[in-house]
């Protein structure tokens, strides 16, 4: 582990940001973490609050950050190869957006949504420069930040009210783009993410979150939904990650907020340790619903399944 030089942080808000937990993720790295644990993958990065905080005090010999959200993944492209000319795209936005009225900025906002998703539609370079600053401009005005898509993948989310939204941070931009430049990103199924794994790798899974009852649903990052069958194929995927011997920590909802009995995750992942931590829940279509909650943190421990299994060689040699 090193010593923080730099204040980095997501790029966005994202639904399920791992900020106001982090704390406790991070109380299940690996102690291996920089050393004989020198991968790291992602293969739902989101907003990135772990693969931020795992560039900022860990040396990394090589990293792997993937999401199946086409647009998130341009952007973070546009980070890593073009930030000098998006910083001037973002600056020029924030300008002209901040000096409107209110009724303005309403008409500034749903215009720049339509060329967005004019963009998403019809865009068919894999990175695109305006395409990543309408998405970041979109993220900081938009309501609660939050990224939705309906069922023809157009984003659908109406304007937030902000006084003086900051579009463009600068530096930390910069900095996020000085971390990348020895980052593979990709946008696929997290499945292709397999041929990267080792067993000196540490995964941090962090799919769409199991909805906790009907109204709570935002998984709609895509045009696909990630549904139970989603899930219970995820687990096949942990499953031959535990047997590569990479060391893995997945998160998601606890549906015992809602189900004392529903023992969906227990079930999915009970040879892993499954823990508990309370969490705030910041985005609910009903204001009712907001407040604390708790969520899953799951490992494999691979640590102590490995010195079991040396252990178990050794007796079957003798």
């Amino acid at each position: 582990m090193i010593k923080k030089s730099e204040n980095i942080k997501p790029f966005v808000k994202w639904a399920g940001g791992k900020n106001q937990i982090l704390d406790k993720i991070k109380t299940n790295y690996p102690k291996e973490l920089g050393k004989t644990i020198n991968r790291y993958c992602e293969p739902f990065v989101g907003g990135g609050a772990v693969f931020f905080d795992i560039v900022s005090y860990y040396n990394i010999k090589e990293i792997l950050i993937n999401d199946i959200n086409e647009e998130l993944i341009n952007t973070y492209r546009i980070i890593k190869n073009e930030v000098t000319d998006l910083i001037k795209l973002l600056n020029l936005l924030q300008e002209e957006f901040v000096s409107l009225s209110n009724e303005k900025r309403k008409e500034y906002y749903y215009s720049k949504r339509d060329s967005f998703n004019k963009l998403k539609l019809n865009a068919r370079e894999n990175i695109n420069i305006e395409k990543a600053t309408l998405f970041i401009f979109l993220n900081k005005t938009c309501f609660n930040g939050l990224y939705r898509v309906n069922s023809r993948g157009l984003f659908n989310v109406p304007m937030g009210d902000y006084k003086n939204p900051i579009i463009c941070d600068k530096n930390n931009l910069l900095t996020i783009s000085n971390k990348l430049k020895k980052v593979t990103i990709l946008s696929r199924d997290y499945s292709e993410c397999l041929e990267f794994i080792n067993k000196n790798t540490f995964v941090y899974l962090d799919p769409p979150y199991r909805p906790i009852n009907a109204t709570s649903s935002f998984t709609a990052y895509t045009e696909n939904n990630f549904d139970d069958k989603e899930q219970i194929r995820l687990s096949y995927f942990v499953n031959k990650l535990n047997e590569i011997g990479a060391y893995v920590i997945l998160s998601n909802s606890d549906p015992k907020n809602i189900d004392k009995n529903d023992n969906f995750f227990e079930q999915l992942y009970s040879k892993y340790t499954i823990n508990k931590v309370n969490a705030k829940r910041m985005i609910n279509c009903n204001g009712k619903c907001r407040g604390n909650i708790s969520e899953l943190i799951i490992t494999n421990n691979y640590g102590v399944n490995a010195i079991w299994k040396k252990l178990k060689d050794i007796i079957n040699l003798v």
